[in-house]
């Protein structure tokens, strides 16, 4: 029986000053083994964020199964008003997890963060100026890389095929390419032709390395909206990433960019000395924004994505004009043949 009237009905949601979500699945089933630090270095990537973010900023952690101890780090976060959203669930998969995060909420910009990542000072301002300085980006990753430059590109080389500012650069930052190189057990994964340029667009004297990584990008709520998937088969891997975080940008005509210098450590499972100095080292943030970046509405035809994604794409791969296009955007002949 109900008696009485739901103070809740047809009550509009309060509007509140957050525009900015950064979503973290995190799983952490025990402390042994290849776990054995997770925890602490999950310290590391929350307390990195908490001192990085400016005040318009909602964390959503979403706790994907993880043990006792977690879980109590984590809802003690939540209850002391740290974090905003705590999502517990049972082992249900990164990407699903993801989903959960990003889903009943309505904001212009989500970061999606891995769980051991270590967040610099700066990260979400640089990341703000590639979203403004080029209005058809849909993802901005605070960490370049030097191979990403053909990871769902195709429709950047197409729109700046002939303009001047596609071209190769001097990377900034090569020391920072190395450590997430052997922070993923590959230390060859840069050869030192990667270290020494990458493809970059500019406007005037700014510029952003053109391709994203997933482990941190910050997208534009477009990218996910009315993009139909709602589940994932996979708990990590497979074809999920790209089917949720790297193709709906480029199928809603956006490109994935990238920050010129490192504004993000890819920590891995082990803890190390270094991780602590440069949380301690960190800035309590300065970076205050009152009200969200304008963004730009992206128009697009499904006739002109499939030009560029699948036509253009295939075309511009083929190796003898791969091999091309990279020489006339700056290689060399000897530097085209090693950049690969």
């Amino acid at each position: 029986m109900r008696v009485g009237y739901n103070p809740n009905k047809d009550k509009k949601q309060e509007p509140n000053d957050f525009f900015h979500q950064v979503v973290i699945p995190v799983y952490i089933p025990d402390s042994e083994g290849y776990f054995k630090d997770s925890l602490k270095i999950l310290k590391y990537c929350i307390e990195s964020l908490f001192k990085t973010i400016h005040p318009k900023t909602y964390i959503t952690v979403v706790n994907n199964g993880s043990c006792t101890e977690v879980v109590d780090y984590l809802t003690n976060l939540q209850k002391t008003g740290k974090i905003h959203e705590l999502i517990n669930t049972s082992n249900i998969g990164k990407l699903n997890a993801i989903i959960k995060g990003i889903s009943g909420h309505d904001f212009s910009l989500i970061t999606i963060s891995d769980c051991d990542v270590l967040f610099l000072n700066d990260w979400q301002k640089e990341t703000y100026n590639v979203f403004e300085q080029f209005p058809k980006t849909g993802a901005v990753c605070p960490t370049p890389s030097s191979r990403s430059l053909k990871n769902h590109t195709s429709n950047i080389w197409f729109d700046l095929l002939f303009s001047k500012s596609l071209y190769f650069s001097k990377v900034k930052n090569p020391i920072a390419l190395r450590a997430f190189a052997e922070s993923v057990q590959n230390p060859g994964m840069y050869q030192d032709i990667h270290l020494e340029k990458y493809l970059t667009v500019s406007k005037d004297n700014f510029k952003a390395v053109v391709g994203a990584g997933h482990f941190i990008t910050t997208y534009r709520k477009e990218v996910f909206d009315n993009n139909g998937i709602k589940y994932s088969n996979f708990m990590l891997g497979g074809d999920s990433e790209a089917k949720l975080l790297d193709l709906p940008v480029v199928e809603k005509g956006m490109w994935r960019l990238s920050t010129e210098d490192n504004f993000a450590y890819h920590l891995g499972n082990v803890a190390e000395e270094w991780m602590k100095e440069t949380l301690s080292a960190l800035d309590q943030n300065k970076f205050f924004i009152d009200k969200p970046i304008i963004l730009k509405k992206i128009r697009f035809s499904k006739f002109e994505l499939f030009i560029k994604n699948k036509i253009f794409s295939r075309i511009i791969m083929q190796k003898k004009i791969w091999e091309y296009c990279i020489k006339w955007k700056g290689l060399s002949n000897e530097e085209a043949i090693k950049y690969k």
